[in-house]
């Protein structure tokens, strides 16, 4: 099984700490030993290319890429989500699901991979040390997925702007993933505990 995530840009280097990070999680949240193949593949229309390769040619292949806007209610039941029609839908992407590939094989990042970093508080405290100011990130009893890309960010920026470094999805987000608590996530995203579900499933 190939599971190809968006991330890691042109860089080689970045893109091995991509699939590290993603690695590192995924052991965390119970796959020792039934890992799949990490493709870090750059940009979110890289990764879909790819995945689309994969499946065209009857290869296992997942694709787990950023929902960069909020997923409404109707793509959102539980236990019937519909990722696809989420990208479909989506102005910027439009992409036509292969016809081969279901839902099972498409997962979200809600609203992006920074969804997952908040979700840790403690790792972020751990991290970033002396001078990381939680108060502000947006409140602990909020939805996480309700946030959006553009509030996480900022408020990443606002609360490590004293700290020993301030954050930069380039420098550190990867190194950041790799260290958190991954059903502290799963507890905290549904999108994020169905991608882990699901994989371990495939995975079997």
């Amino acid at each position: 099984m190939k599971l190809y995530v968006e991330g890691g840009g042109d860089s080689n280097t970045l893109r091995t700490e991509c699939r590290k990070g993603f690695s590192e999680f995924l052991k965390k949240a119970g796959l020792v030993g039934r890992m799949p193949r990490i493709v870090a593949s750059g940009s979110r229309q890289n990764a879909f290319n790819d995945f689309v390769i994969a499946q065209n040619n009857g290869q296992p292949a997942m694709l787990l890429v950023d929902s960069e806007s909020p997923v409404s209610d109707e793509n959102s039941v539980s236990g019937r989500e519909r990722p696809w029609q989420h990208l479909a839908d989506r102005q910027g992407d439009q992409w036509i699901k292969p016809s081969s590939a279901t839902d099972d094989q498409c997962h979200l990042m809600v609203e992006c991979m920074e969804s997952w970093l908040l979700a840790d508080r403690q790792t972020l405290i751990t991290f970033f040390g002396n001078g990381f100011n939680e108060n502000a990130l947006p409140p602990a009893t909020r939805s996480l997925e309700s946030v959006s890309k553009r509030q996480l960010y900022d408020s990443l920026a606002q609360a490590t702007r004293s700290s020993k470094s301030t954050y930069s999805k380039g420098n550190n987000s990867f190194e950041i993933l790799a260290k958190l608590d991954a059903n502290v996530v799963m507890a905290a995203s549904p999108w994020a505990k169905r991608f882990v579900d699901k994989l371990k499933a495939a995975m079997q």
